[in-house]
């Protein structure tokens, strides 16, 4: 239950940031990226990432480029440390 609810919360991320995307394409009002980044750091790093680069949204923030794939490593580290001590 546990990865379909992950699956699921970095699919929703991965739409946050398409949808930020189309959004600036159109010129409307943009999601903040605090918020883009919290999504991230709740769980939401494959997601955002995948996001980014599918979207090729955020890749020249530094912020972004940095931070989002260093997110999505350490939740892998901790998912898979999580799983070896069960």
């Amino acid at each position: 239950m546990l990865w379909w609810t992950l699956g699921a919360y970095n699919l929703v991320v991965m739409a946050a940031y398409g949808w930020d995307k189309l959004r600036a394409r159109q010129g409307r009002r943009r999601t903040p990226e605090r918020t883009l980044l919290w999504l991230a750091a709740c769980l939401g790093g494959p997601g955002a990432l995948a996001g980014m680069y599918l979207f090729r949204h955020k890749t020249q923030k530094p912020r972004f480029v940095w931070g989002v794939p260093l997110m999505a490593l350490v939740q892998a580290a901790v998912m898979w440390w999580v799983l070896r001590t069960i």
